[in-house]
This record gives structure tokens, sequence and C-alpha cells, in this order.
């Protein structure tokens, strides 16, 4: 029987295959926060989620895994009427980094602190700037106020964190973003972990192997 994780990485970079992560999802220890093994990792189906500004790299892969195939958006008849009514100005890409910094100063229930590391925010923007990161935000009269980021690789994007200061701003901003990532042809969009939310937008969640058969045909 192979042996599971977490394994703990050196130099060189390259993760072990992505199957042998431990029950809870935890793959890997180490590695850095070079654009070189953050997108080692998102092709092969991984990301980073750190506990702590001091503390070690974590890499997980938790099966299942929570994906949203654009086709299958569901958007429940309040949040059209909100999306139609044009109260958010809806852009991409105009605000990366103030996005990314107001997603780690969100408040999220049950955690004390934030992944989103400022080496996380310099990195992140770092892909951005290379075209792999992006945003889309919700403004109103000027004001940025709600947002998500993630990453596109190939036909498939990585969702990895929204925020709104104002009710709705990052749901109409997600519903804008999925629309046009099914226009420009996205298979599917990771969601990574199971949440209500998420579920309520027609996320579900498939099979670790058959996620990872489904990102890398969407990057061939």
């Amino acid at each position: 029987m192979d042996r599971r994780g977490p394994f703990l990485l050196d130099e060189t970079v390259g993760f072990p295959p992505a199957e042998l992560a431990a029950e809870g999802g935890l793959l890997a220890v180490g590695g850095a926060l070079t654009t070189e093994w953050l997108v080692e990792a998102y092709r092969s189906g991984i990301f980073p989620w750190p506990w702590g500004e001091d503390e070690p790299m974590l890499w997980w892969c938790p099966d299942p895994r929570l994906v949203l195939y654009p086709g299958e958006l569901t958007v429940s008849r309040s949040l059209r009427q909100r999306v139609r009514s044009g109260r958010f100005d809806v852009r991409y890409d105009t605000a990366f980094r103030e996005v990314m910094e107001a997603c780690a100063a969100v408040s999220r229930r049950d955690e004390p602190g934030t992944w989103i590391t400022a080496a996380m925010i310099d990195a992140y923007t770092r892909l951005f700037e290379l075209g792999i990161a992006h945003s889309a935000e919700a403004w109103r009269d000027g004001r940025l106020v709600g947002g998500l980021y993630g990453l596109r690789l190939g036909r498939a994007f990585f969702g990895e964190s929204m925020f709104h200061i104002e009710s709705d701003a990052s749901k109409v901003a997600f519903v804008e973003l999925v629309r046009r990532l099914e226009s420009e042809g996205c298979d599917l969009i990771d969601c990574q972990m199971e949440t209500d939310h998420l579920l309520r937008f027609g996320a579900r969640p498939i099979p670790r192997a058959r996620f990872l058969g489904e990102i890398s045909a969407a990057q061939g």
C-alpha cells in the first residue's frame, strides 16, 4: 500500500501524486511561494493553505473536491434581479492586490486569523502580473465593495477567496465571472472545499480522481 502524506518537500519543484494526500487532504509540507511552485501545484490539482505567516507552507488536495461547472450555475431570483439592477459595476483585473488584501481582512467564523498572508499576497500578485491570476470586482460609486480572485490555467479556473462590504456585492461579481468563463469555454471552476454558500450556486463535490482527470484534460 502506498504511503500517505504529508510528504516533506525539498528545493526541487514538484509534488508527490495528489492521490496520496492524507485523509484530510494534506499532501505536503515545504516548498516555496514562487511562481514555479504555485503553477505546478494548481496544474496538479493542489493548492496552498498555510496556517500562519511564520509556519511552513502546506499543500492540499482534498477528496472529494467541490467543483462548479459553468453551465450548471444556479442563481436565485432575487440575485438575478440584483445582477440586472446594475447596482454594482463589475470589472476585471483592475484592483487585484486590493481584492486579495480585502479577502485577507475579512473576519471569518471559527477562524482566528487568515491564511492569506503577506507572502501569499506578494506571490499571487506576481501571478497576476504574468496574466495567470485574475480578479472580478464589484464597484459602486467608485468604491471597491466586493470581489474574488483565482487562477486561470487552460480551460480551468481555480477560485481562491472572496469578500464583500456591501450585501450581494461578491455574489454579483461571482455570477458575472462564471458567465464570462462559460462564454470563454471554461470547463470547470475549482471551489476547493464544500460550503453551503457555493452549493447554492450549483457547485457539487466530485471524487478527487475525477477532478484530477478533468483538470488534466482542461489544460490539454
